[in-house]
């Protein structure tokens, strides 16, 4: 089931009564209990660029599990090297100093063992997890260039530490190999609770380089794949779209539900979507055809990293950051390879200037017109 409760705005006031109407008293919370809150602090991000959890919220929960005397720490995995150099900076441009809780500095790394995985057998994860009795999971709900949208399951590739985050874009090339990934991360970590700051969102060249939206709201399950469904909704995103709705709706960990009609008027008809890999071919011909017409021109007709010239100021930052090593530096721009890129995004999500965004080729627009 998922709940939501109207947010106009980051007051401490609004967050509290927004989040007290949605979680009530936390009374499986624990005296004595270590929380773990991890939030979405993909980079050094001000909260007014609406691509992290905003601090007012992470805030408002920290004084809620401080009366029921648990002990809280937020923490999450950037992009970037995993240094508590790294962390601090980031934290501080997030506006993560004044919530009340410890800020993780643990830079440790342990390594999990799923056998269950579908994809993910075993995998590196930030260690600063093991000393939390329980996970809240606090996502920021936005637009995402390879995942379509960013919400609660996405957010838990976070506990990849950051440098290694690109093995796993390399290591898992095609969407849905990387939405399964995910979702098997979901089933290792099993949150306690799952939360999504809604209050203003991120359209167009997101995760980290769109345009912030008021939206208004703030939601919670237990189910973090229910809650995506919902937030796909509400962004005008037929779940069918998302590859990790698509991923949790074959492993049957999500239903198809009705819509709560309290939600109607906070859904968006004109927000700017990125765009999504064409399944024309896959349409038009049935069976085992259609999935191999489908293969054989997806490389022409999906999305792809495009560069703005004028945005970039030549950092390199794309080409360090390539899985796929698809990226050199010529005359100070970035020139990307289309026989090796991989699409994984990892060059638009951490362009410093927003210079690269998720664009579907002419032809593509064309045959799908």
């Amino acid at each position: 089931m998922v709940h939501a409760a109207p947010c106009a705005d980051y007051r401490p006031e609004s967050c509290k009564i927004a989040l007290k109407a949605l979680v009530g008293d936390l009374d499986w919370v624990q005296p004595g209990m270590t929380i773990g809150i991890k939030a979405n602090l993909i980079h050094a991000a001000s909260p007014d660029a609406a691509a992290t959890t905003h601090p007012a919220l992470l805030g408002a929960l920290t004084d809620m599990l401080h009366q029921r005397g648990a002990r809280v720490i937020i923490g999450d995995s950037p992009g970037g090297l995993y240094t508590a150099s790294h962390l601090q900076k980031v934290y501080r441009q997030c506006g993560l100093e004044h919530t009340g809780a410890e800020l993780n500095q643990d830079v440790s790394i342990a390594q999990g063992i799923y056998p269950e995985g579908k994809v993910l057998k075993s995998f590196p994860y930030t260690a600063w997890l093991d000393r939390c009795d329980a996970i809240i999971n606090f996502c920021k709900l936005k637009t995402h260039g390879m995942m379509a949208m960013t919400g609660a399951v996405k957010n838990f590739f976070g506990t990849i530490p950051g440098t290694m985050k690109p093995e796993f874009h390399y290591r898992y090339p095609e969407p849905m190999d990387f939405a399964d990934m995910l979702v098997d991360l979901q089933l290792y970590w099993k949150p306690r609770l799952h939360l999504v700051d809604a209050v203003v969102i991120m359209e167009g060249n997101g995760p980290t380089a769109g345009t912030p939206h008021p939206m208004g709201l703030v939601l919670a399950s237990q189910n973090p794949f229910d809650l995506d469904q919902a937030c796909a909704r509400l962004m005008g995103l037929e779940p069918e779209r998302i590859p990790t709705q698509r991923a949790a709706l074959a492993r049957g960990l999500v239903q198809q539900m009705d819509f709560p009609q309290e939600l109607l008027p906070y859904c968006q008809k004109n927000l700017k979507l990125p765009p999504t890999k064409s399944t024309l071919f896959r349409s038009i011909l049935p069976g085992k055809a259609g999935e191999l017409a489908g293969k054989a021109i997806g490389q022409m007709i999906s999305p792809r990293p495009t560069l703005t010239p004028d945005r970039c100021i030549g950092c390199g930052k794309c080409c360090s950051l390539c899985p796929a090593h698809a990226i050199e530096m010529e005359n100070q721009l970035p020139r990307i390879h289309r026989s090796r890129c991989i699409r994984c995004f990892c060059c638009q999500e951490f362009c410093p200037k927003g210079a690269l965004e998720a664009k579907r080729p002419a032809i593509a627009r064309i045959l799908t017109h």
